[in-house]
């Protein structure tokens, strides 16, 4: 079993990457979250999980430890393969899968493609036990509980100065997603006023 591979990126795709080490090149399969994270570097050390069926060896690669830790714990639910895990990571964090597992969210689940309504309530069911006592929860979970309530609370003052909901939403959320800065709630409307 492979640990990590740390190495030339020889190749790189929103879908996988090929790791040049010493001259030998791993073909790796990635999430759109860990391609935008390797997107303009030279090199790279990737996490990976290695795959092995009767038709192929295969490696699946992850930034961080998080997201490889993600997976392997999305692999594990009946109905949950490789590539859907890979899908799932590619349209939402890790953090995100965590916390819709935690709040039983099913509806953010299955916004996934290929995630239908029995596959979230599996999940849900099959990890919430081993995500609540998996390390960095709590904290987790308070930092998006902050996030959230700042975030209603721009769009409640957004919506009052006559922006439509819709719009606001969208641009709070790209707010959010584009930095790991703890806003104030006066900065994200001024933020999102300049963007709107």
């Amino acid at each position: 079993m492979y640990e990590y591979i740390n190495g030339n990126i020889a190749l790189l795709t929103p879908a996988y990457t090929v790791i040049d080490v010493q001259g030998i090149g791993y073909y790796v399969n990635i999430s759109l979250q860990t391609y935008s994270q390797l997107a303009g570097l030279p090199a790279a050390k990737l996490y990976v999980n290695q795959v092995v069926r009767e038709d192929a060896n295969l490696l699946y690669g992850f930034f961080d430890e998080e997201e490889r830790h993600i997976f392997r714990m999305l692999i594990t639910v009946n109905g949950v393969g490789p590539n859907t895990a890979m899908m799932m990571l590619s349209s939402l964090s890790a953090e995100e899968i965590r916390v819709s597992i935690l709040k039983e969210d099913i509806n953010t689940l299955k916004s996934v493609k290929g995630i239908g309504l029995k596959t979230a309530q599996r999940i849900v069911v099959d990890l919430r036990d081993k995500v609540a006592t998996s390390g960095a929860t709590s904290d987790l979970l308070y930092k998006t509980a902050n996030k959230c309530a700042e975030k209603e609370e721009a769009l409640a003052a957004l919506v009052a100065l006559g922006f439509a909901k819709s719009a606001a939403e969208k641009t709070l959320d790209k707010l959010l997603k584009q930095t790991e800065k703890n806003y104030t709630v006066e900065e994200l409307i001024k933020a999102s006023l300049k963007q709107m």
